[in-house]
């Protein structure tokens, strides 16, 4: 089945062509990129312009970043209150890897 702007795609790369627009491009006789599931791949460029991250990579900062606070911490309340914290962060962290595992 063919669409109807077929004709004038095909006119208008015709025409670049013969202009040359499409000399000299950067990356020309290389492969091309082709990610693991396409479906997926509107959605990753979106999420890397938008430098958005997954929770799952927020998370594990937030974790790294709270054990680098605990390792300077003396007293014990403050100390307990962040472990507290990291055992809640990576408690979720494990519950969202498992529901990423589950469906996807």
């Amino acid at each position: 089945m063919t669409h109807p702007l077929d004709a004038l795609i095909d006119q208008i790369v015709q025409a670049a062509e013969k202009r040359g627009d499409f000399d000299n491009l950067a990356g020309a006789g290389k492969p091309q990129f082709h990610p693991e599931n396409p479906a997926d791949a509107v959605l990753n460029r979106l999420m890397k312009e938008a430098d958005a991250k997954s929770p799952v990579v927020v998370m594990r900062r937030q974790i790294f970043d709270g054990q680098a606070v605990l390792q300077g911490l003396t007293d014990p309340d403050a100390r307990k209150d962040q472990m507290r914290y990291l055992a809640d962060l990576q408690t979720r962290l494990a519950i969202e890897m498992e529901a990423f595992h589950k469906y996807g």
